[in-house]
């Protein structure tokens, strides 16, 4: 039997070569790895946060003054006939809808989506216009709202800046 050469043309030599080449490379690779950031997500600015929960808030309110105007309508300072515009169950579907799209993009607006920014604006836009409109009915109530809808409004436009962990 013959044995295998082991010349300077071998192939256990050229072997060995690359493997030594391999392991020459390794730490050079491990150094590679280990300097390799991880992906960047994007936190959620605290202004993004703010404006989010705020809208949800808000949300939960006119929800809350939809169902009061539809079922007791008794309850506000005027008559029916004394609102600006609409009645009493008109205004209670207004804001029941209204609120249910508040709601829904305050939960958008915490998981930062961008259409929630924007649907957030409009929203609260139309729903300071609106208890604007509502004024006479409850007064302190639609202040308050009007107050936290421009909140919501600077708190959606703030750019959001990164965030350092």
């Amino acid at each position: 039997m013959s044995s295998p050469q082991t010349g300077p043309g071998s192939e256990q030599q050229r072997g060995e070569t690359q493997q030594a080449e391999q392991q020459a490379q390794a730490p050079e690779q491990q150094k590679q790895w280990a300097m390799t950031s991880a992906p960047e997500t994007a936190a959620l600015s605290g202004w993004t946060a703010f404006a989010g929960s705020l809208i949800l808030l808000v949300g939960i309110f006119n929800v809350i003054d939809g169902l009061t105007a539809m079922f007791r309508a008794d309850y506000y300072i005027v008559g029916a006939g004394q609102l600006l515009v609409f009645n009493f169950a008109a205004w209670g579907v207004i804001w029941l809808v209204l609120g249910v799209l508040q709601v829904a993009t305050g939960v958008g607006c915490m998981y930062d989506k961008t259409w929630a920014r924007t649907t957030g604006i409009v929203l609260a836009a139309l729903g300071a216009i609106g208890h604007l409109a509502f004024l006479a009915a409850f007064p302190l109530w639609s202040l308050l709202v009007i107050a936290l809808s421009v909140l919501v409004i600077y708190g959606l436009v703030v750019p959001s800046r990164p965030t350092a962990a």
